[in-house]
């Protein structure tokens, strides 16, 4: 089994408030969602309204699989034009069973 996850720190372009973000944010979360059938969250930076961290987590059986998703979540994440992706962390785990 491989679990994998990775985290983005992203700048949000116009946005002025708290709401604004959640405008933008939670549709990224809900397409990333089901695309991509990973679990998502917002994990960071909640009370700044131009910053966001958010986090995908997979579970997969090989870790060719898991490198595929994880690499097209940041395609995506990348690619979104309301958004500029300042960094992205990238990790996999098998387990020891």
């Amino acid at each position: 089994m491989w679990i994998g996850w990775i985290e983005f720190d992203i700048l949000l372009g116009d946005v002025q408030s708290l709401k604004e973000k959640r405008s933008v944010i939670r549709p990224l979360l809900a397409e990333l969602k089901r695309r991509f059938e990973v679990s998502v969250a917002e994990v960071g930076d909640h009370d700044q309204y131009r910053r966001s961290q958010v986090g995908a987590g997979l579970v997969a059986a090989d870790r060719a699989h898991l490198v595929e998703v994880l690499t097209a979540v940041e395609r995506f994440v990348a690619a979104r034009p309301e958004i500029e992706l300042l960094s992205s962390r990238q990790r996999e785990l098998r387990s020891e069973d």
